[in-house]
């Protein structure tokens, strides 16, 4: 089968994290010795911002942990001009995120209803379709043959709305190529207590992470690392407050190496996964998990039953639960092993990007895409 992904970047993570699972996509259907090209924007926000802050350096260690990118990453110069006739030669599924310009996402519908033989997929890892669904209504949808959507609800809102006839729920999940068990990374010691890993954003979980992260750091007077970007002044110091270090921008396939250095992590949903989208993750839990680090989780409803709460990672309600649990995990270490053990195993079971192609493929064959590998 000959797979043609339409993405923001492949290439780069840099405040782009649905760059972590679609790699995890690909670099299965190519395992599995299918076809695969990824179309993406030259001069993209994601990759600029990316060279801004590491340099060429960061873009040639990017390529040299995904070998596989120098064959498949396709860079055009302005989706306007982009030539979809070469682009879509001989596809027989393209799949298409949501984090495209909307007038290619219409071009590349329009050459399916012009007769392409070709299977249309657009895939939504993000949650505009229910914090700004004017956005989301953009994209004409009219000739895509469904919609993978990374969570029940995302998924019953476009149906809902009538922006496509069918859909199906397609979570996110661990690409355990790169995110295993510390025991797999040389000389792996955990150094230091906490680590988190996520980026500021637009602000939207400026309060949870001070309830959740900051504060209860402080209290126990723990050492340790956050990692992301775009944090302003205000944010930068709070965490020097905290007595935690503020270490910038970290690829997401050094990650493991840092939760390797620290003994516990923390997972501070953004504000509308917690009010609208019971049941979506996000995928750093998933990542977590699949490391063998223990999690402790501000409130979030698992809504879809992904994981076994209070087994695979704990809950706290708020920021005092944050802190006792933290200490529970740092000074009992069979409550660790075993919050280590459960996750690994559900993420085993249930959670790797090998589940996700499965996933896929199932849903190619309801479309009647054959999905031989190529002879």
């Amino acid at each position: 089968m000959r797979v043609v992904y339409f993405t923001h970047s492949l290439v780069s993570d840099w405040n782009h994290g649905n760059a972590h699972f679609l790699r995890g996509i690909v670099a299965e259907l190519l395992a599995r010795g299918h076809e695969v090209v990824a179309h993406e924007p030259r001069d993209g926000w994601s990759r600029k911002n990316l060279v801004a802050d590491g340099g060429a350096a960061a873009l040639a260690d990017i390529h040299a942990a995904f070998a596989w990118m120098d064959d498949v990453v396709v860079p055009y110069a302005a989706a306007a001009t982009l030539d979809l006739d070469q682009a879509l030669d001989g596809a027989d599924l393209v799949l298409v995120h949501e984090w495209n310009d909307p007038a290619l996402v219409a071009r590349i519908g329009q050459r399916r209803a012009a007769g392409a033989g070709l299977r249309l997929l657009f895939h939504d890892t993000h949650h505009r379709a229910a914090s700004a669904p004017e956005e989301m209504a953009r994209f004409d949808l009219r000739h895509y043959d469904g919609v993978l959507a990374f969570g029940e609800v995302i998924r019953r809102l476009y149906l809902d709305r009538g922006w496509c006839e069918r859909a199906w729920t397609w979570h996110e999940a661990a690409d355990t190529r790169v995110f295993h068990p510390p025991a797999e990374i040389p000389a792996a010691q955990p150094e230091d207590d906490l680590v988190w890993i996520g980026n500021w954003g637009d602000g939207e979980r400026a309060r949870e992470l001070k309830e959740f992260l900051l504060a209860p750091a402080r209290r126990l007077r723990l050492q340790g690392t956050i990692h992301g970007v775009r944090y302003p002044r205000r944010a930068r110091w709070a965490i020097r407050r905290s007595r935690l270090r503020y270490g910038g921008w970290v690829a997401n396939h050094r990650v493991p190496e840092a939760f390797a250095r620290h003994r516990v992590t923390v997972h501070v949903p953004r504000r509308p996964y917690v009010e609208t989208l019971p049941g979506i993750p996000t995928i750093r839990p998933f990542e977590a998990l699949a490391c063998g680090i223990p999690l402790v989780s501000a409130p979030w409803e698992d809504a879809e039953q992904l994981f076994r709460s209070g087994r695979d990672f704990l809950v706290a309600r708020d920021g005092d639960e944050m802190q006792r649990r933290l200490r529970e995990v740092l000074h009992d270490r069979d409550l660790a092993a075993e919050l280590r053990r459960c996750g690994l195993e559900t993420i085993a079971a249930r959670h790797t990007c090998a589940h996700r192609v499965d996933e896929l493929l199932a849903i190619c064959r309801t479309l009647g895409v054959a999905d031989e590998v190529p002879a």
